[in-house]
């Protein structure tokens, strides 16, 4: 009797073991599934929430930071609309294109400087800063001739802003790499009313024929292979990458976190500016303009030489020419000096002498030691000073007419 309750005993004891491990085995998939759905969970959040919050911001950013008094949006037609900032008083008109990718708030330091002397306009080119760029089902009919973000569209947009806006002519048009090209493009077309055409760090043609292009994109993979510049651990993401990061909100939460600065910083440098550079950085539509722009450069430098041939410019425009002697002043100074960099800045610098002595051999050349394509905003005294002299030039004929 004994022998056999012990074995019932045993028996109950191996059976709720059992259920025991059996309970714990469910319990550690439960536990297992709810970690994973909880993973997922927050995955979620994070894919969804940062370009739901930015694109909330992007539109109540857009009203807040709109320049305020001497900005305005212009109706160009045919149902565009462009940011036109115009400061100052007289004539002639200075009407100042930036650089390839880049807002009108580049020109801020020229632009308050010469305004003292007469009127001074800043644009932003069609997708870029808070001018909206026409969705892909409207049409002006001029992107079937020179495509979208092209110099020959371009130029077509900011010839109706002018006329649109009433600008005074003749003016001074000034323009740096990309606007540069543009400024070419518009001086030829539209001769009678540019008197003087400044060009800043202009962007040589040439560069992007096929042996040059090549040699130029040797010498950039190198610099970029570089140990000494890999270590420096300031290699700026592609331009891809930022669209993507501006889409994806990742853009402001890096701003945030002080990981992207704007370019345009200083004492003299209001935090409105500040502001608006941290809002287009977190814009996908600003960013993705700027990456058509660099993408079709080789396109609108095509546009530029054939036009230049098809029409000379006026003898009665006068080409003042600005360049600087370094490749890129936001490599560290050592840098600069290697030689890679030296042979990337000379090939730059002697594809420009020779457009400027085929196309504009009368040209007054200016040379900035010390500066690189961002000249406009870092070293600005410089160009200030020359367009000023061309103002008081002009000012002083128009007297004496």
């Amino acid at each position: 009797m004994c022998e056999l309750t012990m074995h019932f005993l045993l028996h109950i004891k191996q059976d709720a073991d059992q259920r025991l491990r059996s309970q714990a085995g469910a319990e550690g998939r439960v536990s297992y599934s709810s970690v994973l759905i909880n993973a997922g969970k927050c995955l979620l959040l994070i894919i969804i929430i940062p370009p739901f919050l930015n694109y909330a911001s992007l539109q109540r950013e857009g009203q807040m930071l709109l320049p305020k008094g001497y900005g305005q949006i212009v109706d160009v037609g045919l149902g565009q609309k462009m940011h036109l900032l115009c400061k100052g008083k007289g004539n002639p008109v200075v009407i100042l294109d930036a650089s390839t990718g880049m807002s009108s708030d580049v020109w801020l330091h020229v632009q308050d400087n010469v305004a003292t002397l007469t009127k001074v306009c800043t644009y932003d080119r069609m997708g870029l800063g808070f001018s909206k760029r026409l969705m892909q089902n409207e049409t002006t009919g001029t992107e079937k001739v020179w495509g979208m973000s092209t110099t020959g569209r371009m130029v077509d947009d900011l010839n109706r802003l002018l006329q649109a806006a009433g600008i005074a002519k003749p003016f001074i048009m000034v323009g740096s790499e990309l606007g540069a090209l543009n400024g070419r493009f518009y001086s030829h077309i539209h001769d009678v009313q540019v008197s003087d055409l400044v060009l800043i760090d202009p962007i040589p043609e040439d560069i992007f024929e096929e042996d040059q292009w090549k040699e130029y994109c040797l010498l950039f993979n190198m610099m970029h292979h570089l140990e000494d510049f890999a270590l420096y651990g300031k290699v700026l993401p592609s331009l891809q990458a930022r669209q993507f990061s501006a889409a994806t909100g990742l853009s402001r939460m890096l701003i945030i976190l002080g990981a992207i600065e704007p370019a345009i910083t200083g004492e003299n440098v209001s935090e409105e500016v500040i502001q608006r550079q941290k809002y287009l950085l977190s814009n996908p539509a600003h960013q993705s303009s700027a990456v058509d722009e660099y993408y079709f450069l080789n396109e609108s430098a095509a546009q530029v030489k054939d036009i230049t041939k098809f029409k000379p410019l006026s003898s009665r425009t006068s080409v003042s020419v600005i360049t600087g002697d370094s490749f890129d002043q936001e490599i560290p100074e050592h840098l600069n000096q290697v030689r890679i960099f030296q042979l990337a800045a000379q090939m730059v610098a002697k594809l420009q002498k020779k457009f400027l002595e085929e196309s504009y051999p009368s040209a007054n050349h200016i040379h900035i030691k010390g500066a690189d394509r961002r000249m406009i905003y870092k070293k600005p005294s410089a160009i200030s000073q020359h367009l000023r002299k061309l103002v008081n030039q002009r000012q002083a004929k128009q007297q004496s007419e």
